[in-house]
């Protein structure tokens, strides 16, 4: 077997690589990336990243969003979004962002990758997934940097009172930002409020003063 074929070997379809990655598995890692470059095994994007694409019905796919940024980061702790998911909440909001963001532990700043822009913005605490609690806090949150009208926020308060008061909580505490604390705490505990006095009605008690879980979203 040629030391090529065992390079190619270590190879999977989708599969990002940098030049690190293949070094040890050949004895002339830049003409074998040449090579395989030539061949259309490989097709170099930026910074020294190199992908072996999937083959589909539709030809050969591109990396995903997510294996560019994993591999940027070497990581996979991490949350990808675009703040036009605020438009999903049904809050009026009209902005088209074309920004990709990126929340992580390790860097900040906006990188080029693979012929795509993100947006990295380091952060302590940010969940797995995207929710419309996570959304709702996030807007909030970011209510100073947004070209919306001064009655979208207002919109989102009153959205909030509608929301699980123990997951907008748990949330908020775990997440720990302080502007979105600020303008939610009362509404939360409004709704703690409300909701303790219809199940004291109703003849239940509260086994626990401790808030529910956020059971949606594990952090870091």
């Amino acid at each position: 077997m040629s030391a090529l074929q065992t390079l190619k070997n270590h190879l999977e379809p989708g599969h990002l690589y940098r030049r690190a990655d293949l070094e040890p598995h050949s004895n002339a890692v830049d003409r074998h990336l040449k090579q395989l470059q030539k061949s259309g095994v490989l097709k170099k994007l930026s910074g020294g990243l190199y992908h072996y694409p999937r083959k589909t019905k539709f030809g050969k796919a591109p990396p995903t969003d997510y294996e560019l940024v994993k591999s940027f980061l070497k990581d996979d702790r991490f949350l990808l979004f675009s703040q036009s998911a605020y438009n999903s909440l049904g809050l009026g909001t009209t902005q088209l962002h074309n920004e990709t963001l990126v929340y992580n532990h390790k860097r900040h700043g906006t990188f080029k990758i693979g012929g795509r822009t993100f947006k990295f913005v380091r952060k302590t605490h940010f969940p797995d997934k995207v929710t419309k609690e996570f959304l709702l806090i996030d807007l909030i949150n970011n209510e100073n940097s947004l070209k919306e009208g001064a009655d979208i926020i207002n919109k989102a308060k009153e959205l909030a009172g509608k929301m699980s008061s123990h997951t907008l909580r748990s949330l908020l505490n775990e997440l720990d930002w302080k502007h979105a604390q600020l303008v939610l705490n009362n509404i939360v505990s409004r709704n703690d409020t409300h909701l303790h006095t219809n199940l004291k009605n109703a003849g239940y008690q509260f086994a626990s003063a401790t808030p529910y879980c956020y059971k949606e979203s594990t952090f870091a």
